[in-house]
């Protein structure tokens, strides 16, 4: 697997995950940049992803559904608010409700992302920062720690393709 760190700070309340791939920036950067290869990889297996909406632009939003096991669906958003493909992108992330309007109930975190080459290929550091420590704590016990990791994980086998 090309997780090679999971941080939790809670000191700057962020969670960190660091992975590395064998293959260029520009092949990672599109695995978030079309929204075809992001729904293959964005979320954990036994939940995965539809993207409705997507645009990379500052200002622009990512829409999106994760269906589990069951059925059950779970719609969530991104803000951005700064791309340089492809080596950086930043969101606001948080949750929404069964028309996909954003939860003012559950926490949102801002995500930063950042891709820098390494040798032959590609550091992806993605760093998820929380308002307030309770609302870090709600989201690491939803499972966000494990979700981020599983869904990374799943990159390798698409930069493979």
């Amino acid at each position: 697997m090309s997780v090679t760190s999971v941080d939790k700070d809670y000191d700057s309340l962020t969670l960190t995950l660091v992975a590395e791939f064998a293959a260029p920036v520009e092949r990672v950067w599109q695995l978030w940049a079309d929204p075809r290869r992001l729904e293959r990889w964005w979320g954990p297996p036994t939940y995965p992803a539809t993207v409705e909406g997507h645009d990379l632009t500052p200002g622009g939003e990512v829409t999106y559904f994760m269906t589990g096991p069951e059925g059950d669906k779970h719609r969530g958003w991104w803000r951005v608010t700064a791309a340089a493909p492809p080596t950086s992108l930043e969101f606001t992330d948080g949750f929404a409700d069964e028309e996909g309007t954003p939860s003012a109930a559950m926490p949102t975190t801002t995500v930063t992302v950042r891709l820098t080459r390494q040798g032959y290929g590609t550091r992806m550091e993605i760093r998820s920062a929380f308002a307030t420590r309770e609302q870090m704590d709600q989201l690491v016990a939803m499972g966000m720690e494990e979700g981020l990791e599983q869904a990374v994980g799943q990159m390798d086998g698409l930069l493979a393709d």
